[in-house]
């Protein structure tokens, strides 16, 4: 009676220590102590003594009945907090406990009973009755024996009191057949039953404080109160928790035969020996085949835990995150590399799929796993729009494997929820794993493909865009063009060309990177006009692109176009501390039955044309444009191939002393005979300028022009060559280095040769070009300013350029004896010239009044078609070896204008 209350005061203590399952099974254990104690103090007033022998059974009999329902109980709730459930099916179980509560049965009835229940004689109901409690016992013990097996490190203690408390009821029972006391055996194993279910709660901390538990079961057990369950458990034993009941119960059915077997031996008649001995000998041979058999199947279980624990050392260290799924797509498992996404393991567990995969991906999702487990495509794809369950419930034949879409893994791309809230792109595989006895799961890896994805995403965006304007790109426009410019009757689509007149220019004076700034802000003026609808991308260096879809008609397109050129003219563009203005040059063309790249062309032809016409301007394309774009390339290639062959020649326009005629230098001009016919020096300098040949053409000019007024001077005749250099050849990184090269190469001294700039070269930019021009004059070369008083430089600006030489433009020469303003701002440029000490030569002197004017000015030099036209290189000889510049006033005649254009390069 003490060892019982000491029971149930140490099992409710106990039950304080633990939570949830394990609490409840401690109290139902201790609720049993509490039975059997009252069954004992019944049994006490009922007979007066603490003893069960000699009584029938009573209202005694009821607590410890109950008592050991609350024990079943209390064990079964103790091994809920740890066991894993197995299989669906809990017959094999009870099959065992069967099979060893009969196999105890047996043993009892052979070893005591059997022999009581002949020598009383009672009647069979009567002796069940005796053997209630005992055969309570044993039903009790064989239910509770998958219990066991599969959660045995809680419930062990617990299990072994009870058959310690089978044991007690059954010496009780044969102590009251025989008709004697209560023995000592009896009692100790009373006593026994209560110390063993007063520890229970109390082995955990006994143990670890002696440090009893090795540690690979502390691990286990860790594993089984918190870590993976099924799949990725920690290593466990080779042998199932059914294969461990099956184990314990054949044991008892082969003792139970070497028991029969041994009593037929002792005790059968003769007769039915050999029954005995046969029917035992079966029963224990069948006894060792079913242990064989567990023992193969526990081998091939141990091989499938083995692979287990390598699947799980293979989650733990590969690069991709792994989770472990029930087939409803709870996780139950989530390998470490989660926290890449920000997520603790352990924190998605118990959690659903479908709670981090993007909305717009469920489907995809969904089909994919569907297909893995069973599920035809479209019916997953119903269900996912339906509800938000990721997998649905399993198809038949998934648990056993499925079909072949499961043997290959279900694999798709999704977008799934990091901790963070951000979605980042994983690329999934998913398949069925099942280990035996075990229900089948969800294996699913995924890959973090994040990165990937953006750099592809960045790849296509700079693909199809421009990195300078953020703008689409050519490639995007003609991509999108094959769509948008099919003919349709219910809109108009076109497009838009805009070139930026000039522009070539802004480079050569600030620089690209101000350039940049400039084509920049132009994207920016052009987005602003065009509608948010439509496609505004730049084409290539300074042209630009609008690819209209939806346009209400022709008028609206060129409206647009319109409007494009003036926002571009409207204001200067501001870089590098200066305001630049800018004008385009715009072409249309309006989508038809040709195909979407000959509308591309059309809008370039026009634009082309109205580059040609001035700039500043818009044009619709007309087919004859074709035509001139054809030739313009023509054009380009025979004169690159012309330089190439030095098919070009030089004329020299002399330059003379207007007091005395005498011819002190010549300027050189480019002429082209393009087979037999005269080409026009501004169609193919234009040519040269646009195709980017000027350069190439500018420096063969200077080359001949050194080498004929190195000729000269080798005559002893004091005459220098003047040549004209444009912005971009004055721009070129070795522009000086080539002077330097080609006087060099010729031997003419640097001082006889003049460098002509224009006027308003030096004003745009006068500090970048002042650095260039200081180079040539370390050189020695004199400079001379072109054009002067079109610039719109002062007159007190002079003194700061660095020139030596002022060449009066034409403009003001043609107007002296007629004009009084235009005679008298000659007359100022001409003495602030000389004032400064620098050469004054009045270009394009044509009239005679003109000549007397510019020498009653004081003018000392000029150059005109009244003074010589430009001629080879031996007509200026001619002149120069008579000692006096031609007849001035005898040749008159007005020469075309094509043929005083000079090379500006």
């Amino acid at each position: 009676m003490l060892a019982s209350a000491g029971a149930v005061v140490a099992l409710w203590a106990g039950a304080t220590r633990y939570a949830g399952p394990v609490a409840r099974g401690y109290r139902w254990l201790g609720g049993a102590a509490l039975f059997w104690f009252a069954g004992l103090i019944v049994s006490q007033v009922l007979s007066g003594q603490l003893s069960s022998t000699g009584l029938p059974l009573s209202l005694a009999d009821v607590a410890p009945l109950l008592a050991l329902a609350c024990a079943a109980i209390g064990v079964m709730v103790l091994a809920e907090g740890e066991r894993r459930s197995d299989s669906g099916s809990v017959l094999p179980g009870l099959a065992d406990g069967y099979v060893m509560a009969v196999a105890l049965l047996v043993i009892g009835w052979v070893l005591a009973f059997g022999s009581e229940f002949h020598h009383l004689g009672e009647r069979p109901e009567t002796f069940l009755v005796d053997l209630l409690h005992p055969l309570s016992d044993l039903a009790v013990l064989g239910a509770l024996l998958p219990v066991l097996t599969a959660a045995w490190r809680r419930v062990l203690v617990p299990y072994i009191a009870l058959l310690a408390l089978t044991l007690a009821d059954a010496l009780g029972v044969g102590a009251r057949i025989s008709g004697g006391h209560q023995g000592i055996l009896e009692q100790l194993a009373m006593v026994a039953a209560a110390c063993l279910l007063g520890l229970a709660p109390w082995v955990e901390s006994i143990a670890a404080r002696f440090d009893l538990v090795p540690g690979r079961i502390q691990s286990a057990a860790r594993g089984a109160d918190g870590g993976a369950p099924g799949l990725l458990s920690v290593r466990r034993s080779p042998v199932t928790s059914s294969g461990a009941a099956t184990i314990i119960a054949a044991s008892a059915v082969v003792i139970a035969a070497f028991v029969v077997i041994v009593n037929g031996l002792a005790s059968a008649p003769a007769s039915g020996l050999a029954l005995v001995i046969a029917g035992g000998a079966a029963v224990f041979v069948v006894g060792v085949r079913i242990l064989m058999l567990v023992r193969e199947n526990g081998v091939a279980v141990r091989m499938w835990r083995e692979a287990s624990n390598s699947l799980r050392d293979l989650a733990d260290r590969t690069g991709d995150m792994v989770l472990i799924c029930e087939l409803d797509g709870t996780i139950s498992y989530a390998s470490p590399l989660v926290s890449g996404f920000s997520y603790a393991p352990e924190a998605l567990v118990g959690k659903g799929l479908s709670e981090f995969v993007h909305p717009e991906d469920i489907g995809a999702a969904r089909a994919a796993v569907g297909a893995v487990i069973g599920l035809p495509a479209q019916e997953a794809l119903t269900a996912a729009a339906a509800d938000s369950v990721l997998v649905p419930g399993p198809r038949g034949g998934a648990a056993d494997g499925g079909d072949g879409a499961a043997e290959h893994g279900g694999r798709f791309s999704c977008r799934v929820r990091a901790a963070d809230g951000s979605w980042r792109h994983v690329e999934c595989a998913v398949l069925l794993y099942q280990l035996p006895g075990e229900p089948a799961r969800l294996l699913v890896s995924l890959r973090d493909v994040s990165d990937q994805v953006a750099l592809r995403q960045q790849v296509t965006h700079l693909t199809f865009h421009d990195g300078l304007t953020g703008l689409p790109n050519r490639a995007y426009v003609e991509e999108r063009a094959r769509e948008a410019l099919e003919p349709s009757p219910e809109r108009q689509a076109g497009v838009i060309f805009l070139d930026l007149d000039g522009f070539t220019e802004v480079n050569d004076l600030v620089g690209h990177g101000a350039g940049d700034l400039v084509l920049a802000q132009a994207a920016r003026r052009l987005r602003e006009v065009v509608p948010a609808q439509e496609t505004v991308a730049r084409w290539g260096g300074d042209e630009f692109a609008v690819l209209l879809e939806n346009a209400g008609g022709p008028q609206e397109i060129v409206e647009l176009a319109e409007r494009l050129a003036g926002v571009v003219a409207a204001a200067p563009f501001k870089v590098a501390e200066r305001e630049i203005g800018l004008t385009a040059s715009v072409g249309v063309a309006l989508a038809d039955e040709s195909a979407p790249g000959v509308v591309l062309r059309n809008a370039d032809v026009a634009m082309a044309k109205a580059k040609d016409s001035g700039g500043a301007r818009v044009e619709v394309y007309a087919p004859q444009m074709h035509a001139d774009v054809v030739r313009r390339l023509d054009m380009a290639s025979d004169l690159q191939r012309a330089i190439t062959r030095e098919e070009l020649t030089l004329q020299y326009q002399p330059i003379v002393e207007l007091a005395t005629s005498r011819v002190i230098g010549a300027e050189a001009l480019v002429r082209w005979w393009r087979g037999d016919e005269a080409v026009s020096p501004r169609a193919f300098l234009t040519v040269a300028e646009d195709s980017g040949l000027i350069n190439q053409l500018g420096e063969w000019v200077l080359r001949k022009a050194c080498a004929q007024g190195a000729a000269w001077r080798e005559e002893s005749w004091d005459v220098g060559i003047s040549v004209n250099i444009g912005l971009r050849q004055l721009n070129a990184p070795q522009f000086s280095a080539q002077v330097a090269a080609a006087l060099a190469e010729t031997g003419l001294p640097p001082s006889a040769l003049t460098i002509e700039v224009s006027e308003r070269m030096l004003v745009e930019d006068a500090g970048l070009i002042g650095d260039r021009l200081a180079e040539l004059r370390d050189l020695g070369v004199k400079l001379a300013i072109d054009d002067f008083g079109t610039g719109y430089a002062s007159l007190a600006h002079l003194r700061q350029l660095p020139a030596d030489i002022i060449k009066i433009d034409p403009s003001f020469v043609s107007g002296l004896g007629d004009d009084p303003v235009l005679t008298l701002l000659t007359k100022t440029i001409v003495q602030v010239g000389r004032d400064l000490g620098m050469q004054v030569i009045a270009e394009g002197i044509e009239q005679p009044r003109q000549l007397a004017e510019l020498k009653e000015m004081g003018c000392g030099y000029g150059q005109g078609f009244l003074v010589a036209r430009p001629m080879a290189a031996p007509g200026v000889e001619a002149l120069i070896r008579t000692g006096s510049g031609p007849e001035i006033g005898v040749s008159g005649a007005v020469v075309s204008d094509n043929e005083t254009k000079r090379v500006i390069i």
